[in-house]
């Protein structure tokens, strides 16, 4: 009687073979849980700092003292649509809203005094 050692290697590694139908949903899982992480590390901070440039954009006001995106520091004389003029050491500028980094200083309203 002969035993054939190959084929009693085979048939016990093949009960210890992983379900590729299983690995597959481990696989499509994993790369979801990725997705998700990188859309709270990523793209939320993203959206919400672009929520926030929008408010300080509607916000701004004559009086304002601004910081531009380019650097330059100014107080705001008035507002537009799309544009803001602003003054700057003895420099009238018009410059789009988008260029708007910072709100430095709030104007003094004069209603509220």
């Amino acid at each position: 009687m002969e035993i054939n050692l190959g084929n009693l290697l085979l048939a016990q590694a093949s009960g210890t073979q992983p379900d590729p139908k299983g690995e597959m949903v481990k696989l499509v899982g994993m790369l979801g849980l990725m997705a998700v992480m990188f859309y709270f590390v990523a793209m939320r901070p993203q959206q919400k700092r672009a929520k926030e440039h929008a408010a300080l954009l509607k916000a701004v006001k004559a009086g304002d003292k601004i910081t531009s995106t380019s650097g330059i520091l100014g107080v705001v004389l008035s507002v537009k649509e799309k544009t803001v003029t602003i003054r700057s050491a003895d420099t009238k500028l018009e410059i789009t809203k988008a260029a708007i980094a910072e709100i430095t200083e709030r104007g003094t309203d004069k209603s509220e005094a």
